[in-house]
């Protein structure tokens, strides 16, 4: 794979694992910190410009950071999110970016490219030292 594109943000957003035996089980809170790693094969056209330029557009791997109320996770309580429910693990929530993630970048795509070399490497952090890692 030629070209790694890197791209880190936050979100602040609260939950509750439910079923929990501990403070976890309790509703609150974190900064998530997500870090993407978006690896292709060719670069690729974006909405914003028609040349082969880019792996993907910053703007659309960065969809999570915008407020719940713009379709993103910023300020959710993500037990109410439909694609979450009642598991809000590091792991669920970093598979769901995963998926997420990809979905757009795809669907950004110019008809015809499937984006079947696209591979995604999500990292999330609850905590300054708490991180979760998901690809495939």
């Amino acid at each position: 794979m030629p070209w790694k594109l890197q791209t880190e943000f936050t979100f602040d957003s609260a939950h509750i694992i439910t079923g929990y035996d501990g403070p976890c089980g309790r509703l609150h809170g974190h900064t998530y910190r997500v870090r993407l790693e978006l690896t292709s094969e060719r670069l690729r056209p974006s909405a914003h410009v028609q040349r082969d330029i880019m792996v993907a557009d910053f703007k659309t791997l960065k969809w999570a950071k915008k407020d719940v109320a713009q379709g993103g996770l910023d300020h959710a309580y993500l037990n109410e999110h439909p694609d979450l429910g009642d598991d809000t693990t590091a792991e669920v929530i970093a598979a769901y970016l995963h998926r997420e993630t990809l979905r757009r970048v795809r669907e950004s795509l110019s008809p015809g490219d499937g984006g079947e070399d696209l591979r995604l490497k999500v990292s999330l952090w609850e905590t300054p030292d708490s991180c979760c890692e998901y690809w495939e």
